[in-house]
């Protein structure tokens, strides 16, 4: 099994490049707080931007972008995993600038770990090298899959609502990702304004303070309650292309250039990024 990690180790490091793709993971400690929702018309937004965006369903059992943005695809990353297709054939064009990878379970792919199924992969996957940001749709909860997506990614931004359950659930998610990420992001969705959304930051900050040895959270933004949202949810489509002027379109905006802020900031920390890094760090358990 060492052996087999250093020739993966070695096989990566053969394919890293010089890229700027950036990796930003979307979690939340239970569904229904609107994380998916978030993560498509995050997606949209920086695509506006004139950034190259790809969304990637990394959902284990429930691989559902498709479906949330109301299209059709016919093949997922782990047919290229298996040699079936090309990893061009997976790209799902979905408005200028924004793609979908289409996913599998995750624990099917990380089977895929032996040197020959990667080697045929990352010389498939220079393609992505022309992308500005991949946005890392993960599952709910604290499964292992959850972490390893989370823990691979450059940024990670978990998504909460002002209700009791998926607070506590929230703070349980970043109890266990701290171990590994100094920096953790938080959006408030579905908040009744502006003061309730710091008013739930504010209490997890202060018990994770209290609780987690230098934990490092930050707010990088709100969205409000709104039932154009709501609507555009039901419809299957982007509240931010349908409604560009109401108030969580606007707050969008707003999350996403504070992404690329604390983003630039890291790099000019000189962290790594790129996609065979994202896979390096996405199979170190191997």
């Amino acid at each position: 099994m060492k052996n087999q990690a250093h020739k993966l180790t070695e096989l990566i490091k053969q394919n890293e490049n010089e890229q700027d793709t950036r990796f930003i993971a979307i979690a939340s400690g239970k569904g229904g707080v609107g994380k998916t929702t978030l993560s498509i018309n995050l997606g949209y937004t920086l695509s506006k931007m004139g950034y190259k965006v790809a969304l990637f369903d990394a959902d284990i059992g429930l691989a559902n972008l498709d479906v949330a943005l109301g299209i059709k695809t016919e093949h997922n990353i782990l047919d290229v995993l298996q040699g079936k297709i090309s990893f061009d054939e997976t790209l799902t064009h979905v408005e200028d600038n924004l793609y979908l990878i289409p996913g599998a379970s995750g624990e099917e792919i990380l089977k895929y770990n032996d040197t020959i199924s990667l080697e045929n992969f990352f010389s498939e996957t220079e393609i992505l090298n022309e992308f500005d940001f991949v946005i890392v749709d993960t599952g709910a909860g604290i499964g292992e899959s959850v972490q390893n997506f989370c823990n691979a990614s450059d940024e990670i931004i978990i998504v909460t609502v002002p209700e009791p359950s998926a607070i506590t659930d929230a703070y349980a998610l970043i109890k266990i990702l701290h171990t590994k990420k100094e920096k953790l992001g938080m959006i408030i969705n579905q908040s009744k304004n502006e003061k309730e959304a710091e008013s739930v930051f504010q209490k997890i900050s202060l018990v994770a303070s209290k609780n987690i040895d230098n934990a490092n959270l930050h707010i990088v933004g709100a969205i409000e309650k709104n039932t154009d949202v709501e609507k555009c949810i039901r419809k299957r489509e982007l509240f931010t292309k349908e409604h560009p002027l109401i108030t969580p379109s606007i707050q969008l905006e707003s999350i996403a250039k504070n992404i690329i802020f604390n983003l630039e900031q890291n790099m000019l920390q000189g962290e790594e990024r790129g996609f065979t890094k994202f896979f390096r760090r996405l199979l170190a358990k191997f």
